[in-house]
């Protein structure tokens, strides 16, 4: 990445609620759109290194949906969908960063 790309570079970040109600910042690091929906690809935030060397380095992929207040991200229920969008950002984000792809 050459200097002034570094320097442009700007961070997209969202706060989500678990289930437990704890909060965690994450990192857009790209979003797609098919026919049917918007995707985006998440990476977890943290604040202290050791956080991020302790973490699994998954990315966590969510759907976007339209709602009256806004856009809301949803977890993706149907394996299928969620393999085909996993798949696409694989291949999108295999030159930026070191994917391994887990058969399940």
């Amino acid at each position: 990445m050459s200097e002034e790309q570094f320097e442009s570079y700007e961070q997209e970040l969202v706060t989500l609620m678990d289930e437990n109600g704890n909060e965690q910042e994450f990192e857009i690091l790209d979003a797609i759109e098919t026919d049917t929906a918007r995707y985006v690809a998440l990476m977890p935030v943290f604040e202290e290194p050791e956080e991020l060397v302790e973490s699994s380095g998954e990315l966590v992929i969510m759907r976007v949906e339209d709602e009256e207040d806004g856009e809301v991200l949803v977890t993706i229920d149907d394996d299928n969908e969620f393999e085909d969008v996993a798949a696409v950002f694989e291949e999108r984000l295999a030159d930026y960063y070191e994917i391994d792809h887990v058969d399940e």
